[in-house]
């Protein structure tokens, strides 16, 4: 469980990075973009083939596209509820935030850093830390915590404030990480089955998240560059599971 906390921890931590990065050298929004699409590639390769494809190894393609499915609704809500309650522009570069809430804009952080993370976790149940998805993760991260820390800096939040927010946000994260505790079938609360369940609902969650959060702010500035940065990414994400499919 400690090792899956520090993993998350660790990849996670590249919020607090961007953060620093938005308050000290004020990015533009054409670098955000680039690093988000490449790293929406990057998870998008993680998904199909840390997740998916494993899920499919103990169940059925029915019940696993089920279980994905419900992943996604389920992120679906959430994401809009706390929309609802002012956290739809979380991570604009340009200061949006200033008109949403505050309580919302820091529970949507932590919402988006969940899925990833508990995918993260998941993989520690197979053997060792998926580096490909290790990367991606921590990749996409860095964006996020730059283009919504360059949001929050403009609309007049301080810089401890922010550091603060994206310090719960990662021992959130890191905490979703070691959840994979409760669905390692030695322990005999769940068989294989269970865990693929798992796997694919976390998958349908976190596909949600790429599609909902990260692609259209890319979009927004790059157009029709997204989709070339996104197959960069993904190619990227083969590439490294072809070299170190595992970090034990």
């Amino acid at each position: 469980m400690l090792e899956a906390f520090l993993w998350g921890a660790a990849a996670s931590g590249t919020l607090l990075l961007g953060a620093v990065i938005a308050y000290l050298a004020t990015p533009g929004p054409r670098l955000n973009a680039v690093i988000m699409a490449s790293g929406a590639g990057l998870l998008l390769g993680s998904v199909s083939y840390d997740l998916i494809e494993e899920a499919l190894k103990s169940s059925s393609l029915l019940l696993v596209a089920t279980t994905f499915f419900l992943g996604s609704f389920t992120f679906i809500v959430g994401d809009r509820i706390l929309d609802r309650m002012g956290a739809a522009q979380r991570k604009n570069t340009k200061g949006a935030q200033a008109d949403g809430s505050s309580k919302a804009i820091v529970m949507g952080s932590v919402l988006d850093g969940i899925p990833e993370s508990f995918v993260l976790g998941l993989t520690v149940l197979q053997g060792g830390v998926s580096l490909p998805l290790l990367f991606s993760v921590a990749f996409s991260n860095l964006p996020e915590g730059m283009a919504s820390s360059s949001g929050l800096r403009i609309a007049g939040w301080p810089v401890k404030r922010v550091m603060l927010m994206w310090s719960l946000v990662v021992l959130v994260s890191a905490t979703a990480a070691a959840g994979y505790i409760m669905l390692d079938p030695d322990s005999g609360i769940i068989g294989p089955a269970g865990q693929a369940y798992a796997q694919a609902f976390a998958a349908g969650a976190l596909l949600t998240m790429l599609v909902d959060t990260m692609l259209p702010e890319s979009f927004e500035v790059e157009r029709d560059l997204t989709g070339g940065l996104v197959v960069l990414g993904f190619a990227g994400s083969l590439g490294l599971a072809a070299l170190s499919p595992t970090l034990n």
